[in-house]
């Protein structure tokens, strides 16, 4: 399968830039979630990303994964 190497923005992913998984259309998913497992204290829970649109200089657009907060 292809992937995108694909960023991430806000969150505890900020900064990142990942390989995500193409759909057969090859688009990456809608919305990304990624499962964090509970550690001591702290419950587990699901951080949530979604795509948007980015344009560079010349116009031209790609996916990012934007962090969505009231999730």
């Amino acid at each position: 399968m292809k992937s995108a190497e694909t960023e991430f923005v806000g969150g505890p992913l900020d900064g990142r830039v990942l390989p995500i998984l193409l759909s057969l259309f090859h688009n990456v998913p809608k919305v990304y979630r990624v499962p964090v497992p509970a550690h001591g204290d702290n419950p587990a829970l699901t951080l949530v990303y979604r795509r948007a649109k980015e344009y560079d200089a010349k116009g031209r657009w790609r996916w990012r994964y934007e962090h969505d907060a009231g999730a």
